[in-house]
């Protein structure tokens, strides 16, 4: 079988770490479990393999989560890796997000509709970019966007992992499969012309979708149309100027759309 993707669980409770791990390989069979009861034995595994994503529990014995968490940050190539921290109390999360930068948190117990949420957000970039075409796979897999999040803050956003982009006032929501990014003062045009992608384009005044996430588009009215992704509850508008381009794609590929 085919592994599409590698987890690390750093958890020091053997019966919380199970149940965990278990609903996470009844979702996805395929997915690459590390597990780990310790800040060390955590920090010799990701060493010695390439890891997705780290599930930490923010209480460990040894030493705090959020330690391994901020020694995790300091290896270069998991500077931006999806982070998320496991808990019982949500006290310590801004701490955490504040430190870390992590991605988001999975209190405990644990739901499994939580979690199966948020393997659909983080997890499922993999298996969507698989459908992508491959020589646009190969032009953007290495391409990414730097966004201004705030003065003197920056992240780096891989192309292939935008989803939609959003005008918000004077600045741009960044929809991507880790999470949403806001870029602050730039208009879309001016953030369309660094992007430079062509499946990445306008639909409305205030939007820019990627035409490879496109799931279902649902005509609203005579003028409007909301673009719905898979596996993300946030959509974006489809304008009727620009209707037609991406409309004529969408039908040759199949794909969902509502007349």
């Amino acid at each position: 079988m085919k592994v599409l993707y590698s987890v690390i669980l750093v958890e020091d409770d053997y019966m919380q770490r199970e149940i965990l791990k278990n609903m996470i390989l009844s979702t996805y069979e395929s997915i690459k479990i590390y597990e780990a009861d310790s800040k060390s034995t955590a920090l010799d595994i990701i060493e010695k393999n390439d890891i997705n994503m780290f599930l930490i529990d923010i209480s460990l014995k040894e030493s705090s989560g959020l330690d391994l968490a901020m020694n995790i940050r300091r290896i270069p190539k998991y500077e931006f890796s999806q982070l998320v921290f496991l808990t019982t109390h949500v006290d310590y999360m801004l701490q955490a997000f504040k430190q870390t930068h992590c991605y988001d948190y999975i209190l405990k117990p644990y739901n499994k509709n939580m979690v199966q949420s948020m393997l659909s957000k983080l997890i499922n970039k993999e298996i969507n970019n698989s459908n992508y075409e491959e020589d646009e796979s190969n032009e953007y897999a290495d391409k990414e966007l730097v966004i201004k999040i705030r003065s003197n803050v920056f992240v780096r956003v891989k192309i292939n992992d935008i989803l939609f982009i959003e005008i918000n006032g004077r600045s741009c929501d960044v929809n991507t499969l880790e999470g949403i990014y806001t870029y602050i003062n730039i208009s879309l045009k001016k953030i369309l012309k660094l992007i430079n992608c062509k499946y990445i384009v306008q639909s409305h005044k205030a939007f820019a979708v990627n035409k490879n996430y496109i799931f279902k588009v649902e005509k609203l009215d005579i003028r409007l149309s909301r673009i719905c992704f898979r596996n993300y509850s946030k959509t974006a508008l489809l304008g009727y100027k620009f209707k037609n381009n991406i409309i004529s794609e969408f039908r040759q590929a199949g794909k969902y759309y509502v007349n």
